[in-house]
């Protein structure tokens, strides 16, 4: 906590100045451009490796990335993720929704080790409110990396995109380059924008391609960004050699 204090103090002598200016610009007529989905974790730290500023995203997070799929709600509004997606899609009139899932996820890892019925029993489960939330909300992910896994991650997953017959093809790690738990990761990130869609509320925006679902996910030892390119069927990593592709796909799918 003293670090903390100690960081306030630094930044009142420091940003404070710039920030409350970049605040009373955009006071007035705010126009963020995303809502940003990510993890908890500490070492996520999505506006610095996106270089974004005030006004320019709402960020929601929580343990593992994940956005509950509606059906596990009798209303759909009774979590903070569609809460979150209502404010930003709706009341703000956002047009793009991005999750971000990252490599060594500890969130992620623990629900790898769910595939243990030991570890994932219910008096376990009871005891602990993260081993539920993943087991309720991660299970789907768990079910489709399970599926690779017995097929050698040779064979393709198949996602629901914008609408129902709106589906796309992911091939995960095809060059076999990341750790088992993050290969499921992976899958956790492409899984929940099929739970994005699955909201009432953005179905009539998603059917009109008014709004936008993209993934992207994070190496936080590399410091590379990987972007899901549907027309790739993979995560592809944003470089200066890349960006012209991505960027043409972007505007293909997304305008």
């Amino acid at each position: 906590m003293d670090r903390i204090l100690r960081g306030i103090m630094r930044y009142r002598n420091t940003t404070r100045a710039t920030m409350v200016e970049e605040f009373r610009k955009v006071r007035d007529n705010p126009q963020p451009k995303a809502v940003f989905f990510t993890c908890m974790d500490s070492r996520m730290i999505p506006t610095r490796f996106t270089d974004t500023h005030v006004g320019d995203m709402f960020v929601i997070r929580n343990a593992g990335n994940l956005v509950p799929h509606s059906h596990f709600f009798q209303d759909e509004y009774y979590s903070c993720e569609p809460a979150g997606l209502e404010l930003g899609c709706v009341v703000n009139n956002i047009r793009h929704i991005i999750v971000c899932g990252h490599s060594d996820c500890k969130a992620i890892n623990l629900l790898y080790q769910l595939q243990c019925s030991k570890f994932a029993s219910r008096k376990n489960r009871i005891l602990s409110p993260l081993r539920s939330w993943l087991a309720t909300h991660a299970g789907t992910s768990l079910e489709k990396f399970q599926y690779l896994q017995e097929h050698g991650f040779e064979k393709p997953l198949m996602f629901t995109a914008e609408t129902p017959l709106r589906k796309f093809v992911a091939y995960i790690d095809p060059d076999n380059k990341f750790a088992i738990e993050d290969k499921l990761s992976q899958i956790n990130t492409l899984q929940q924008l099929q739970n994005v869609a699955s909201y009432g509320f953005l179905k009539k925006r998603l059917e009109q391609f008014d709004l936008h679902i993209h993934a992207l996910w994070f190496d936080i030892y590399t410091g590379d960004i990987y972007y899901f390119s549907r027309q790739q069927k993979r995560f592809v990593t944003v470089a200066e050699e890349t960006i012209e592709k991505i960027s043409d796909e972007v505007t293909k799918y997304y305008t």
